[in-house]
């Protein structure tokens, strides 16, 4: 198959605006380390959220195209390229895995540059870096498969990697939503307790009560720094992890946790919103650190992973709540703004 002239995609044009879904023109051929996939759904991630609202600040390379895991199919592979073949069932993933990292493929838009990276999701057809991709079974759940793109690898990386939660120690997972609800899901496997989920928004918190949360929060009606305490009976938790990235709810996490606890910050706060705490504890053994992305090796976890899902050790299908056209893509954003959207939200292309 040659490649495609044109592609549907969203493409950011301008931060803090909808997404402009419009034909994109695709390169002529593949360079070296270059992988042409089909999509099949794209799930969206608190992170494209926060390049469309700027919360690392301004963006250079606007326009640019989105998005970070996925499932999809090998159409043509470019040069050099030996992990993956045409016909492969792959996930697709922003983390470095096996294979070339190639450089970003030279897309254009209304007769001019169009940026990418090294992965993007948000297009029907899309040129990848081989090392963005991890070959799963054929016959695979396609929707399934893109949560282990970045919500099940980095939820589970979060427990194994960054916390390292052992048997029966507390954890508080401030944030039940797509990558949330996996954090808390691991939790649930090593046997961690209490394991409390927080959020604002009373169907997530019933979710994650359904994989594992053995507590509830939910801020929009209680105090959680007062029922913290009260879960773990005046202890402190062994564990906070923020996915908000609210340098207040940091704070919190900093307060609440053990003399020797750990908080893992997943989520980041908009720039220019610093943190600020008392750093004695530091030095007797409290903890504070940030999560890439669970330190997740994709090559040798996400097919560990799938295997539980496909043996039923896992529950993920649960966390597809709703399915969108490409066209919906800011209906899906404001769904997940808004808390329609309870766990994660995919886009799909078929």
């Amino acid at each position: 198959m040659n490649i495609p002239r044109k592609t549907q995609a969203a493409i950011l044009v301008s931060q803090r605006l909808p997404l402009v879904v419009d034909e994109v023109d695709m390169p002529e051929s593949l360079e070296v380390g270059h992988v042409l996939v089909k999509v099949h759904f794209s799930g969206i991630c608190g992170s494209q959220l926060g390049e469309i609202d700027g919360v690392k600040g301004e963006d250079p390379f606007l326009p640019h195209l989105l998005g970070h895991e996925a499932s999809g199919e090998v159409v043509e592979i470019g040069p050099g390229v030996s992990h993956v073949k045409p016909g492969d069932t792959v996930v697709m993933h922003w983390r470095k895995g096996l294979g070339i990292e190639a450089k970003p493929p030279a897309y254009n838009w209304r007769g001019k540059k169009l940026n990418a990276g090294c992965i993007t999701t948000f297009n029907e057809y899309a040129i990848v870096s081989e090392n963005r991709l991890t070959p799963i079974p054929k016959g695979s759940d396609m929707q399934v498969a893109a949560l282990f793109g970045c919500a099940v690898t980095t939820g589970f990386g979060v427990i194994l990697n960054n916390a390292k939660l052992k048997i029966g120690e507390s954890i508080v997972v401030f944030g039940a939503g797509g990558v949330g609800l996996n954090i808390i899901q691991a939790a649930a496997l090593v046997s961690a307790y209490p394991i409390i989920a927080v959020d604002r928004f009373a169907s997530r918190l019933h979710l994650a009560q359904s994989i594992g949360a053995t507590h509830l929060i939910n801020t929009c009606e209680q105090e959680a720094g007062e029922l913290i305490h009260r879960f773990t009976e005046g202890r402190g938790v062994d564990c906070f992890v923020d996915n908000t990235g609210n340098p207040k709810i940091i704070s919190l996490g900093y307060q609440v946790t053990k003399s020797q606890g750990r908080v893992i910050l997943v989520g980041v706060p908009p720039k220019g919103n610093d943190i600020s705490f008392y750093s004695l504890p530091l030095h007797f053994g409290k903890e504070i650190t940030g999560s890439h992305g669970g330190e997740t090796e994709p090559h040798l976890d996400i097919p560990r992973y799938h295997l539980l899902f496909q043996k039923g050790r896992i529950k993920l299908k649960e966390f597809v709540t709703h399915v969108f056209a490409l066209k919906e893509i800011n209906q899906a954003i404001q769904s997940m703004r808004d808390g329609t959207a309870v766990g994660r939200c995919l886009i799909a292309m078929e």
